[in-house]
């Protein structure tokens, strides 16, 4: 395999011109964080820009790599070195494997480090971070860790009640042992302290606000309705449930048969987006808490704490998203309520819902976004916009709306060939660049993401295709000369926009 087409294929890697043996945290920083994170790989003898140059002597420089690896790092990470030979020059692959003994430390200078990767930059592994990678080193989670919180203190009144209800069984005391919520000494575990009905720790609250207008400031009175709940986690289920049902509306309208129901956000995919923001928010990340958000158009819930494995899923297939959950003594106890499922198909059943709604259009599939520390998930609402006959009004026939919808589709079909077609001259402007196959993939990564509408900055390209600063602006000035984007102004420095133009 090519080694161009190899970087373009990995997601974690980095370059270096040579093996620097008198510097080795300059290099195995990034053997630290692969390690600690979902694994990546080393090129050696490859400049910062992507010259291929290559290495003398691969064979002693391949078993230096190994015993400073030996010698630097704790515990040893698995890795696997291959001598590469490409156009007549040599090169080492150092390919390093996703761990199970994390953290994975760097030994020297007199310090122990354990590295994370962020974009395409090795950083030392904060506090927070730290506990996380020792909880999945030691094969815990943090809701089984035992608290220092006792059992007989707490009333779990309501976890009973709905508990009774929704499987019509009683909850017993060994069933709190059994479930993971208490350990064998009577103490709560951190799943226990968050169900108790006056959880005793301080990050189990749900912030809810119904704003006015399409933003956070959109006038006079910002909010319209502001609540803030604390206590069990199924206290703040029902109360997030209760809060959106009052700040949204069920329309309707009759129908041959009865009368056909319209909500402005389907109510089990509001449901599903609380119940994932509750169960699988990171309790680690003290000082934040799950927040939904009512706007005119949608319907906005956060949660902290990014996807559990490090990906971003906007880049993810979501109706294919493999189950992976971070409070498992949580999610089993809100599985056996029926309130989730145990496969993992909430992205997919969000958007099964939607897609069943009357007024569902494409434009308006729910949005999946997260980065390390955070996930948002937006859900529209499908009556913004959506003239609706009320009682004593002209009546539409079905006939009549059937044709509507059959037209707006095709004017959907329209435009996406459209904007196919554009893509298409767009793809093959940036093919015909003398820039690397690299920097293409990036310049159709961002297009892809931003269009010709959306203007963005250097720290978007950064979020976006994972680079640092300064690549991001060398890839900024290739756009540029190439005459792909146009700098905005209004909108504060450093703001571009691709140019309508740019597919022609």
């Amino acid at each position: 395999m090519e080694i161009e087409k190899l970087i373009g294929e990995t997601t974690a890697y980095d370059k270096k011109l040579t093996l620097e043996d008198k510097k080795p945290k300059s290099w195995l920083k990034s053997v630290s964080a692969f390690a600690n994170g979902k694994g990546g790989i080393l090129f050696f003898g490859i400049a910062n820009d992507d010259t291929l140059v290559g290495l003398t002597d691969t064979q002693t420089i391949s078993e230096k790599i190994s015993e400073i690896i030996k010698m630097r790092m704790d515990p040893i990470p698995q890795t696997d070195l291959e001598i590469h030979e490409e156009d007549g020059k040599r090169f080492i692959i150092l390919r390093v494997s996703s761990g199970v003994e994390t953290p994975y430390y760097y030994v020297g200078d007199g310090s122990r480090v354990a590295f994370i990767r962020v974009g395409n930059e090795s950083i030392p592994a904060g506090a927070v971070e730290l506990k996380r990678l020792v909880l999945r080193g030691s094969n815990k989670t943090y809701d089984s860790l035992s608290s220092c919180y006792s059992y007989e203190k707490y009333a779990f009144t309501k976890l009973r009640s709905v508990y009774r209800q929704r499987t019509g069984k009683e909850l017993l005391e060994a069933d709190f042992i059994s479930f993971g919520l208490m350990d064998n000494e009577g103490m709560l575990t951190n799943a226990g302290a968050l169900l108790a009905d006056e959880s005793p720790l301080r990050h189990s609250r749900l912030f809810c606000t119904r704003w006015n207008g399409l933003d956070k400031t959109s006038g006079i009175m910002e909010a319209l309705d502001d609540k803030e709940y604390s206590g069990s986690l199924v206290t703040l289920l029902q109360d997030g449930e209760k809060f959106v049902k009052n700040n949204t509306k069920k329309r309707w309208k009759k129908v041959p048969d009865g009368r056909m129901e319209m909500p402005d956000i389907p109510e089990r995919a509001a449901l599903e987006c609380i119940v994932n923001g509750l169960i699988h928010r990171d309790y680690l990340e003290l000082g934040s808490e799950v927040h939904i958000d009512i706007f005119d158009d949608c319907m906005e819930v956060y949660s902290p704490g990014g996807m559990l494995d490090g990906s971003f899923v906007q880049n993810l297939d979501t109706d294919h998203v493999p189950s992976r959950r971070r409070n498992p003594v949580i999610a089993d106890v809100f599985s056996r309520m029926n309130y989730m499922e145990r496969r993992g198909s909430g992205f997919r059943k969000i958007k099964d819902d939607y897609r069943r709604a009357v007024n569902y259009r494409p434009e308006l599939e729910p949005k999946f976004y997260s980065d390390t520390t955070s996930f948002w998930v937006t859900l529209y609402n499908l009556n913004y916009h959506v003239a609706i006959d009320r009682i004593g009004t002209k009546k539409q026939s079905l006939e009549n709306e059937k044709t509507v919808v059959l037209k707006e589709k095709q004017l959907f079909q329209n435009e996406k060939t459209v904007v196919s077609k554009q893509k298409q001259l767009f793809e093959r402007k940036v093919n015909e660049l003398q820039v690397s196959t690299i920097t293409k993939k990036k310049i159709m990564q961002l297009h892809e993401q931003f269009g010709n509408n959306i203007i963005f900055s250097r720290a978007d390209i950064m979020r976006i295709t994972g680079i640092t600063s300064s690549p991001a602006g060398d890839l900024i000035k290739k756009m540029q000369s190439a005459n792909l984007i146009e700098f905005v102004s209004g909108y504060g420095k450093g703001k571009y926009r691709f140019k309508e133009n740019s597919a022609n």
